[in-house]
């Protein structure tokens, strides 16, 4: 297919051919010939559809945030001749990106590789990787697609941190196990039997009450969980990788997290970091609407279930500051500010940050 420079190429011979034939002068009739002298070797250039096998990888798939991540291009060239002037075009987001492909022997591989940017939260589109092949002169070239976009997902930043103690056990036997569905240790509730069930477990009385098999479910009450409320009005960068250390220092450690924020549950999993690492890489700042309705972190912190440790990263110092509301509800409340000005509230242990690179030490003192 012709450029918009081949296409004007063509519209200039086409004019300066009929000036020169109008007029009698020879001259605009040799430019005229030699413009589409031009456009036929560009065309013959570009004619012969490439053989190409190309297969584009992403490693990794899932990366945290400012750290390297790269496109890997694999080529090889299956045509009986040598193959130069192809150029790829790759698409991360809104951006594209062009490589200038070295020359390509006849069955000779060849491996290109590129970094993808990294430096924004979320999920970046990569691709569809274009193979685009132009004559020397750029009037002609030969686009063709490989493969499918594939998605990148920047996660936040994580710094190592240890696990917030609960403030006291919650239950005499210690810890047992509570890798069982069913549970092991507290009675919570009684439900229907469903096939699997443990025969051992099953409420004979309510049973034989309500015409339906019962069972009684066991939980493991001696395990405190960790709920993380993350105000995303004003939302910054730090504040969404503060969050995420908190949450996975507890999920590595084995213990049950909830992480919520102004527009409700996030994720809540035990032991499972990596889906609290890709819910938190898709948190966006909650727009004026939702802020508005009454959803905001206090109110999330009003209806979050008690018990463990709560950890609340905000940079408001008003919601800081109303904390201490729930200081009667939680083990141990913590307060994690991204800001400098100074903030306190009764009972609740202050962690104040202006980056993530702050918050182990602050983090250990507190």
């Amino acid at each position: 297919m012709l450029t918009p420079l081949g296409w004007g190429t063509l519209a200039a011979s086409v004019l300066l051919y009929a000036a020169g034939f109008l007029l009698g002068y020879p001259e605009p009739v040799v430019l005229a010939t030699g413009g589409l002298l031009a456009l036929a070797l560009a065309l013959a250039w570009t004619a012969p559809r490439p053989r190409l096998e190309v297969h584009r990888e992403v490693t990794p798939l899932k990366v945290p945030r400012g750290e390297a991540a790269v496109a890997v291009l694999h080529v090889r060239n299956l045509g009986r001749l040598g193959l130069s002037g192809v150029r790829a075009h790759d698409r991360f987001g809104a951006v594209e990106h062009t490589v200038d492909l070295p020359r390509l022997p006849r069955n000779t591989p060849k491996v290109i590789s590129y970094p993808l940017p990294t430096d924004r939260r979320g999920e970046i589109p990569v691709g569809p990787l274009r193979l685009v092949r132009a004559d020397p002169l750029g009037l002609t070239r030969r686009v063709r697609e490989y493969g499918e976009a594939v998605t990148l997902l920047v996660r936040p930043r994580t710094v190592d941190l240890p696990v917030p103690p609960s403030g006291r056990a919650h239950h005499l036997e210690g810890p047992t196990s509570d890798n069982a569905p069913a549970g092991t240790a507290t009675f919570h509730t009684l439900r229907e039997y469903v096939v699997g069930d443990d025969l051992r477990h099953i409420h004979w009385r309510s049973s034989a009450r309500t015409g339906t098999l019962m069972v009684r479910q066991l939980i493991d009450a001696s395990l405190p969980t960790t709920t993380v409320v993350l105000d995303t009005r004003g939302l910054t960068e730090p504040a969404v990788d503060a969050a995420a250390s908190v949450a996975v220092a507890a999920a590595r450690a084995g213990f049950p997290v909830r992480v919520l924020t102004g527009a409700g549950p996030l994720a809540e999993t035990r032991a499972d970091a990596d889906l609290l690492l890709d819910r938190l890489a898709l948190v966006t700042a909650a727009s004026a609407p939702e802020a508005g309705v009454g959803q905001g972190v206090g109110e999330t912190v009003r209806l979050a279930r008690g018990g463990g440790s709560l950890v609340l990263v905000t940079a408001d110092p008003a919601e800081a500051g109303r904390l201490a509301a729930a200081r009667r509800r939680f083990d141990r409340v913590i307060c994690v500010f991204v800001g400098d000005q100074p903030i306190s509230a009764p009972g609740v242990t202050m962690a104040r940050i202006a980056d993530l690179e702050a918050l182990p030490a602050v983090w250990s003192r507190r």
